[in-house]
């Protein structure tokens, strides 16, 4: 497969990637952070996959079932026709909680003649680290691996699990079931309650997008996505996940290959953020939770980014025996990027809370913890600002006075004196504004170059760097401030390529970028509209909507060239900023 033709199940515990032809390439089980236990998409030899292999010459189309996370895969071949359903379940139990089991079901609904296949089911536990057996029992066939840690998975089906196990061509006359189960179930599961799992989740997915607004324009993409960032979160914890992947390269051959299955202060704000526009105010309640819960006391130092049941050191580790993604190494797990300051997670995260405060002051539990963060940011972009960090980019090797971590350290400040104006705290006004004047005027000074007229990168850098866009997206700026527009330009012709955006063009601790970063473009599209361009932003939107895999779902990167989608999948970060440029062209429309 050379894009990434996937679809994603899940139920906000983990999840699973579906390739075009109907295999499961990716899951990890018992959660999104655990080992796979199918990884074929770091190894196409020895990673592991549960694939369908027809013995005729089928015609495959794929899609979603409307307004669900339930994947339907269809097979039609000249002996008969069948569709493959996918999905995890999740649905609200009687007591209120959520049933999220670490499992996911196949469900093969017979339409018509008797098609012949065969199901080739090869787990692959522990990263396909050793050497995992698979055997037919009695009830269920169990998957184990004892070689370098003990595992098991286990498979219901039913068909013989004999003839399962030994890849047996098999005729579809009826409907099927497999559920892939970390856990050995108690009850055996039969087609009815298999269908019922299936009808309880599709109502599940049904009723939460009819909570999520229609929209004049982009309204089926706005959804996709919105349920796409849904299935990224962690109910457990409250987490929400940068991407469901590892080591998904950012160019083909390279060694950008990051583990992004947790959470950063960065990414899971500007998620929420967004989430919180379209009203789905329990992920936003459940994320300040864990933002609350990672902050006990006063002097607790915020990491930029967590395990997803708030784990902070997250040890960073090659899988040495994986090829990796089209033959990318290294494949890494853990993430080292967690040691690093990045000052403008502070900013970010600020943003939420006060958009929640201001919006539902009433509704905001624990608003007390919330005013203690509050200050908490306060004093630590008091102390910090003036110093040099890595940067949104995560810059391995030197600090530097960035441009966007200074401006998110004044929306900090900015943020906290709205907080303490909403909730009548005069005192905390009179004391931050002097800071919040000190910072903007340090920005103003410092970022501006004149030769290149524009903000650059960072302060005496002549780079230029599409996250200074964003400077008018959290109100530093004004859309019309010939500064901003000025910059929008330089930008266009800098770092603009083919329709896409480079992140920056000036070499890192890798080298030289050579791909396209997707979120980058759509900030590129939002600034254009912003400042008045909007038929040309438009123009440029729907180019890069039509760059979408076949299921309207983007990774982390896009290949100039090629457009091929490149790195982790599907992105959260791509997909918070399709729904913010749909939804700012919407609020734009003429009447």
């Amino acid at each position: 497969m050379d894009n990434l033709d996937f679809g994603i199940v899940g139920n906000c515990r983990s999840a699973a990637l579906i390739s075009k032809e109907g295999s499961v390439d990716w899951c990890c089980l018992p959660e999104f952070d655990s080992p796979s236990v199918f990884g074929k998409l770091l190894d196409a030899q020895i990673g592991g996959s549960f694939s369908i292999r027809s013995c005729g010459n089928p015609e495959i189309t794929q899609k979603y079932l409307e307004s669900t996370n339930i994947l339907i895969t269809r097979f039609e071949q000249e002996d008969g026709i069948f569709e493959l359903l996918d999905f995890m379940p999740r649905y609200k139990k009687d007591n209120g909680e959520y049933h999220s089991p670490p499992e996911l079901v196949r469900y093969v609904r017979h339409i018509s003649g008797a098609p012949k296949v065969v199901f080739e089911y090869d787990p692959k536990l522990e990263y396909a680290a050793g050497n995992t057996q698979t055997y037919a029992k009695k009830d269920f066939v169990v998957s184990l691996t004892e070689t370098s840690r003990y595992d098991t998975l286990y498979l219901y089906t039913n068909i013989s699990g004999d003839d399962l196990v030994q890849k047996k061509e098999l005729v579809v006359d009826s409907d099927l079931y497999f559920v892939v189960s970390y856990h050995e179930k108690i009850q055996k599961p039969n087609l009815s309650t298999i269908s019922l799992e299936l009808d309880r989740t599709k109502v599940y997915w049904l009723d939460w997008s009819a909570k999520t607004p229609t929209f004049p324009i982009y309204n089926t993409q706005i959804l996709r996505s919105a349920l796409t960032l849904k299935l990224l979160s962690y109910d457990k914890s409250g987490a929400v996940l940068a991407a469901a992947t590892t080591s998904l390269p950012e160019t083909i051959g390279e060694v950008r290959n990051w583990d992004y299955r947790f959470c950063w202060i960065r990414d899971a704000s500007m998620v929420i953020s967004i989430v919180s526009r379209l009203g789905h105010r329990k992920m936003v309640q459940r994320y300040l939770q864990f933002i609350i819960d990672l902050i006990p006391d006063k002097d607790e130092k915020l990491q930029i980014m967590y395990g997803i049941n708030k784990e902070k050191k997250l040890t960073e580790e090659t899988l040495d025996h994986l090829a990796g993604y089209a033959n990318s190494k290294p494949v890494r797990i853990g993430n080292a990027a967690y040691k690093q300051r990045q000052n403008d997670i502070y900013g970010i995260l600020m943003d939420v809370i006060h958009t929640q405060i201001e919006g539902f002051q009433n509704e905001v539990e624990n608003i007390e913890e919330l005013w203690s963060i509050t200050k908490g940011i306060v004093w630590v972009v008091a102390a910090h600002w003036q110093e040099p960090d890595k940067g949104i980019w995560e810059f391995r090797s030197e600090d530097r006075h960035f441009t966007f971590s200074k401006v998110l350290c004044w929306v900090a400040i900015d943020r906290a004196i709205k907080i303490a104006k909403k909730i009548n705290k005069p005192h905390n006004v009179a004391k931050w504004t002097p800071l919040a004047q000190a910072i903007e005027e340090d920005i103003l000074k410092n970022a501006w170059n004149d030769e290149v007229q524009a903000f650059t990168q960072s302060y005496g850098s002549k780079d230029l760097d599409a996250s200074v866009l964003l400077m008018e997206n959290y109100g530093f700026v004004d859309a019309k401030d010939p500064r901003f527009v000025k910059t929008v330009h330089a930008i266009e012709r800098e770092l603009c390529h083919e329709g896409l955006m480079f992140r920056y063009k000036n070499e890192d601790d890798f080298g030289l970028p050579s791909s396209s970063f997707t979120i980058c473009t759509f900030w590129f599209i939002n600034s254009l509209n912003k400042i008045g361009e909007r038929d040309k932003a438009m123009a440029m939107f729907d180019t890069l909507l039509s760059y979408s895999n076949h299921l309207g779902l983007f990774s982390e990167d896009i290949d100039f060239s090629s457009k091929r989608l490149l790195g982790n999948f599907p992105q959260a970060y791509s997909h918070l900023a399709l729904i913010e440029t749909a939804l700012n062209f919407s609020d734009t429309a003429p009447d």
